[in-house]
């Protein structure tokens, strides 16, 4: 007979973490497992967590450099936060958004409607990072189909960008050596190359390198044709491809050739948005433009309960109103506005303003990605970069051979060697990025740079083996 356990969490200490394991292999399909071997992986068995810290089944403490996934924004363990989900489910847990409305979500359109730059007005909530990007591609068909232009559809988005895992949102996304099985639209989107400065030819400046990129965009809209482009997708910064910073002025002049060819421009701020960069949202503050769409998720709620949104500016809302006649946005998930998890991100907010958590971010990053400067010492370190909270180490190492194997060898080293010491890190191919909670303090932000450069320290002694 096979064996059984409690649902109840509270009851999972009884079981031994041999049985966990094992259900969790032969059971649980992981995100973006590898198919040759998943009922192999062991996965660290996390048991409970606290401010920045995560402890393991065996009562190991871990920094949580990735901020779980980018978006443990007020760190873990917040009473107060289970005290206001606590009272929302117990007052009600649920009413259907296509009937019904609740206080948490109306206040929080309109405190997120106040927090968006210019005049990026209108909140529709979804239930994650992916929907919040399908919900704006579709809302750029449904304008275009609205304005009499079926043909004005194609996405232009960047190599190495990721945008999510729903169908819409992974055809958009260029992580370029991620091989994968399933299916994308590919008439739908065009990519433009990197963007890295640190990819950028010999004896080629940033400036000249930002001119070069820039005109990547405007031949790719020529190339296309300008009837054809609807939308043109970018991360301020893009996280999961590496921590990418484009080079200064990018930014304010793709968003000035969009705005010549009337092609919208949708920032993803999944993960800049609320506080990584020190402002509530990054796009104008940051780079001075002000999208005609914004998606975020991620740290608006820090976590504790799944919530997304998709932004969008009253000049889009007015043209897709259009002419007279009765046609419905039927776009919306069974979780849209959840009232629970409105209610978590509205106390995020909160948390976050009294505790003056964005000033925090603003005041402590010149120190964190100083440390993080510093690393370039390392003669197996080819770019450090980054920005606010947000840091990426990427490998150097000359080898003959199957360069990507080459790559995965060290990042999967740095990652074992951090782990072993008591910090995690998400490796990515020859990067390792992080993230922390943004309530990270100096002395914990020594901790994990003094493990980083120890981390680095055994991986060059491996490596010149």
């Amino acid at each position: 007979m096979p064996q059984t356990m409690s649902t109840n969490p509270a009851n999972t200490n009884q079981q031994s973490i041999e049985n966990l394991r094992e259900w969790d292999r032969m059971h649980h399909l992981h995100p973006w497992v590898a198919m040759d071997g998943w009922q192999n992986d062991d996965y660290l068995m996390m048991e409970h967590a606290d401010g920045i810290y995560l402890w393991d089944a065996t009562g190991k403490r871990f920094i949580d450099g990735p901020g779980g996934m980018w978006c443990v924004q007020i760190g873990y363990g917040r009473k107060d936060m289970a005290q206001v989900i606590s009272d929302q489910v117990l007052r009600m847990p649920y009413t259907s958004p296509w009937t019904s409305t609740t206080e948490p979500s109306a206040i929080l359109a309109k405190s997120i409607a106040e927090k968006a730059p210019g005049d990026l007005n209108n909140v529709f909530f979804t239930t994650g990072g992916s929907t919040a990007v399908d919900t704006a591609l579709r809302t750029v068909h449904f304008l275009n189909n609205r304005l009499g232009r079926p043909e004005k559809k194609i996405v232009i988005a960047r190599e190495k960008g990721y945008h999510g895992s729903t169908y819409l949102a992974s055809t958009v996304t260029g992580k370029e050596r991620d091989r994968s099985s399933f299916d994308v639209e590919k008439r739908l989107v065009r990519f433009l190359p990197d963007v890295n400065p640190y990819r950028r030819p010999n004896g080629m400046s940033v400036a000249e390198w930002c001119d070069a990129k820039v005109s990547d965009l405007e031949n790719m809209i020529e190339e296309v044709g300008v009837d054809k482009v609807g939308a043109f997708i970018a991360e301020p910064i893009l996280c999961s491809g590496g921590v990418i910073v484009p080079p200064e002025g990018y930014h304010k002049l793709t968003y000035d050739l969009c705005r010549k060819h009337d092609i919208l421009y949708i920032s993803d701020e999944v993960v800049t948005g609320f506080g990584r960069l020190g402002h509530w949202f990054a796009s104008e503050a940051e780079f001075g433009i002000k999208p005609d769409i914004i998606t975020c998720a991620k740290g608006l709620t820090s976590a504790y309960l799944p919530l997304g949104a998709c932004i969008i500016s009253d000049e889009v809302m007015q043209r897709m109103t259009g002419p007279a006649g009765e046609v419905l946005f039927s776009n919306g998930y069974t979780y849209s506005a959840h009232p629970v998890c409105c209610a978590a991100a509205l106390k995020n907010i909160e948390i976050m303003e009294d505790e003056g958590i964005l000033e925090h971010v603003r005041e402590i990053t010149p120190y964190f990605q100083s440390r993080l400067q510093s690393l370039l010492k390392f003669d197996i370190v080819g770019d450090v970069r980054g920005m606010g909270l947000l840091g990426c180490i990427e490998g150097k190492h000359e080898i003959e051979g199957d360069a990507l194997a080459a790559d995965k060898r060290f990042g999967a080293l740095l990652d074992a060697a951090c782990e072993e010491r008591g910090l995690l890190v998400r490796p990515l191919i020859n990067m390792a990025v992080f993230s922390p909670p943004l309530v990270i303090t100096k002395p914990q932000i020594d901790d994990m740079f003094d493990i980083l450069e120890q981390a680095l320290e055994q991986v060059a002694a491996v490596l010149q083996k």
